[in-house]
């Protein structure tokens, strides 16, 4: 099963309208699960009162948060 079809249920809170994980450590997890499924160097970033995961795609910078329990790109 592809990791944006597992569902996160871990803390979330919602800063300048993006629904980000509340913890560092839960983001970290989803860093790792994240940069398995797509072969790259995923790291976690904080941004306003959450976490997000950031890594790059096809040489494009990406930023990740929840949407509905899945993860979503954020940019």
């Amino acid at each position: 099963m592809t990791v944006f079809a597992m569902p996160v249920f871990d803390a979330t809170v919602i800063y300048e309208g993006q629904e980000l994980f509340k913890g560092q450590g839960a983001a970290k997890g989803w860093a790792e699960k994240l940069a398995r499924e797509l072969e790259t160097e995923v790291t976690v970033e904080k941004i306003g009162t959450g976490w997000a995961l950031c890594g790059q795609v096809d040489g494009v910078a990406c930023q990740w948060g929840i949407l509905g329990q899945r993860l979503k790109r954020l940019d």
